[in-house]
């Protein structure tokens, strides 16, 4: 492996051994966001040791915070860390684009033979190793994060209040971040962690914490970040509705799904029953039932779960392709609708990463991310779950 090359004006980690590295990490993002955590941390924690423990549950808890999926802007967060925009941009793209590939050839050919016995049967075979996956990372995150039994007791009970109250993630996270807040008044001891590289068993990073890719937050830079984030995000929106008219499918899957991209807290399965009710019963892109193919879809290949809705895309478009060639309709309406999801997971990211960088010695805001983190144990045990009965069990 190439060392680090350490310097506070040059990429921490060579750029093209960055780029092999998350190329390697999207051929192995199955299993939801529990299996893509799980194997970030075993490539940068544990491995390549890019990045420290801490560090990394501290960008793992921020990214928890933001809609859309946590996994993904978890890679822009520490592709930022360790080679600035640039890398964030290259970890981001390449966390979606073999799962977009993928997805894109499978939407064509449930397009023209639906959900075909092979396809089905290749699938079922892929399942019992992505949830050995899941379950890995449940362990893997759940042995480093929870360090004491108050820690134990929070990601308890998000997991009850998520799975059998079916409690709200908004509120969930909110109340874990309050108890460590102010927790760490009366037992700083358990929520505020003593300064250090490493955790437990886990060996220290190659890359101090204070090498690390940083920019000190400013009014001007996130005007221009916000700036040529939204234009990007809406520009093809825009375009499309002058063009073609607000009613034309493009536009509206893309205003639909650019709502959803900033309401989507706590995972794809969050928002799928309101993209599904929608999906069918307003704007008729798919049949009754047909949400639950392209989720079997998402679940088995590279990828955000959220990329359901490129499936979504596809199907829509390809049957109401107006005067374009229906394939080519599928893919343009796949591909808008994938942009407009993704496209604001940098903006969030580029956007707050500086100022949680800033705040990473705020032992306030740090008792407060501690339980958080100890929630999203509890919340991708959730997941895990949901996964697992979704993957192993048809529906009756």
């Amino acid at each position: 492996m190439i060392e680090p090359t350490i310097s506070p004006t040059r990429d921490v980690v060579p750029f093209r051994e960055a780029t092999r590295a998350w190329f390697g990490i999207s051929l192995r993002t199955f299993g939801g966001p529990a299996g893509q955590i799980s194997v970030m941390h075993r490539e940068l924690v544990d491995d390549r040791r890019w990045i420290g423990e801490r560090r990394f549950l501290h960008a793992l808890s921020y990214c928890t915070l933001l809609p859309g999926p946590e996994a993904q802007q978890l890679a822009i967060y520490i592709g930022w860390l360790l080679n600035g925009t640039a890398g964030g941009l290259v970890a981001g793209i390449l966390f979606v684009l073999p799962g977009y590939l993928a997805l894109m050839a499978l939407s064509a050919i449930y397009a023209a033979w639906g959900a075909t016995t092979a396809v089905t049967a290749i699938f079922a075979g892929l399942a019992p190793a992505v949830l050995a996956i899941v379950a890995q990372a449940v362990w893997r995150i759940g042995n480093r994060a929870l360090k004491n039994r108050l820690l134990i007791a929070i990601a308890i009970g998000a997991f009850v209040a998520l799975f059998v109250f079916n409690l709200a993630f908004p509120i969930v996270i909110a109340a874990a971040g309050l108890t460590g807040f102010l927790g760490a008044r009366a037992r700083p001891d358990l929520f505020i962690a003593k300064p250090s590289n490493t955790s437990g068993d886990t060996p220290p990073p190659l890359i101090a914490d204070d090498a690390l890719h940083g920019e000190p937050p400013s009014w001007p830079r996130a005007a221009r970040i916000f700036t040529v984030g939204v234009t990007l995000w809406l520009a093809p929106v825009i375009v499309a509705a002058v063009a073609l008219g607000r009613s034309h499918v493009f536009v509206e899957q893309s205003v639909f799904f650019s709502g959803t991209a900033v309401v989507t807290f706590g995972g794809a399965y969050a928002v799928l029953s309101y993209v599904a009710q929608r999906a069918v019963e307003v704007y008729h892109w798919l049949l009754p039932g047909e949400m639950v193919n392209g989720l079997a879809l998402a679940e088995t290949t590279p990828g955000p779960l959220i990329m359901v809705l490129q499936f979504v895309g596809f199907l829509g478009a390809y049957r109401d392709p107006g005067d374009l060639n229906p394939w080519i309709a599928g893919v343009i309406g796949a591909t808008l609708v994938v942009w407009v999801t993704f496209v604001p997971c940098f903006l969030f990211v580029f956007l707050g990463a500086p100022h949680i960088e800033g705040l990473r010695h705020n032992t306030k805001l740090s008792a407060s991310l501690t339980g958080i983190t100890a929630a999203v144990v509890g919340v991708i045990a959730n997941l895990s779950i949901f996964f697992a009965i979704h993957t192993l069990f048809n529906e009756t």
